[in-house]
């Protein structure tokens, strides 16, 4: 442990904290969960997010190597193409997004040369999969259940868990999008709890209660003793119906049908018409009906 730093970045507007780790030694880093800013009422696209990270990674003499997707996110749309386009690295998620890009592309009604075969990424991780940040090494650990292709990045005493875990003050993930399974969802979350007691755990998104300041880190302990849904002794069951009756209370997040389109793209917008303007497709009637 220490031989990387670690740089979050907060967005207000989505919630989400994407991540700059860098081999201290080499100045090889791995860009964790970019945004890309998007004005649902408009329909405007804005880098402010991704730039910030793009300045710190310029002011600290980094070279991208990797940009790691945890999952294809549902609110919010992924800045990973605009920083590869302006940074190099390869973009890399999980094997099992081949699952939730099928599962889109009908609720989409794609265009027919989108294949729903992982091809988008630069690169799968199969889970297990051992790779390298500089000299440091990282383990893509799969963690499905909030989708079926999360994955967890354990690099140099510290877990990146994407939406699988929040703060112990807040819980878990919901497991109630396409392909989610609450079962699937405590295993995973067991698997990560199982780690050293003292590993640094990240989180990609913190909604905090009334109160408290947005935090992004913790540790296996602090989860295993405090956190809300699934700490030391919660079982199977217990955790199961908590989720299936806390999901079933949930609005369908704002940024689903804008987001996911991009996202199983690897953050690339869609191609666009023959007047040159991109279009996001919004299927009516498809997706749970929310509160009016």
């Amino acid at each position: 442990m220490g031989r990387t730093t670690i740089q979050p970045f907060f967005d207000p507007k989505t919630w989400t904290i994407s991540y700059v780790i860098a081999d201290a030694a080499t100045r090889q880093a791995a860009v964790i969960d970019p945004v890309l800013d998007y004005d649902f009422k408009s329909g405007h696209t804005d880098t402010r997010s991704a730039d910030a990270v793009l300045t710190h990674v310029q002011a600290q003499g980094m070279t991208v190597q990797w940009i790691l997707e945890t999952h294809a996110h549902a609110d919010h749309l992924s800045g990973a193409r605009y920083i590869q386009e302006r940074a190099g690295g390869k973009i890399a998620i999980g094997e099992r997004i081949r699952e939730v890009q099928a599962t889109f592309k009908k609720l989409y009604n794609l265009e027919r040369s989108f294949l729903p075969d992982g091809s988008q990424f630069d690169h799968l991780f199969k889970d297990g999969e051992v790779f390298k940040i500089g000299e440091v090494e990282a383990t893509a650990i799969l963690v499905p259940g909030h989708t079926p292709a999360d994955l967890a990045y354990l690099v140099d005493g510290a877990v990146f868990v994407g939406d699988t875990l929040f703060m112990p003050d807040v819980g878990t993930a919901r497991a109630d999008f396409p392909g989610g399974d609450a079962h699937a969802l405590y295993w995973s979350i067991r698997r990560l709890l199982d780690l050293p007691a003292d590993t640094r755990v990240f989180v990609c998104h913190d909604y905090p209660p009334k109160g408290r300041e947005v935090r992004w880190e913790t540790t296996v302990a602090e989860q295993r003793a405090a956190n809300i849904h699934v700490r030391d002794g919660t079982t199977e069951d217990e955790f199961v119906a908590m989720r299936k009756a806390r999901d079933a209370t949930l609005e369908v997040p704002m940024l689903i049908l804008p987001s996911m389109q991009v996202n199983v793209r690897a953050g690339q917008l869609p191609p666009k018409d023959a007047n040159g303007v991109a279009y996001l497709r919004i299927p009516l009637n498809m997706l749970p009906k929310g509160e009016q």
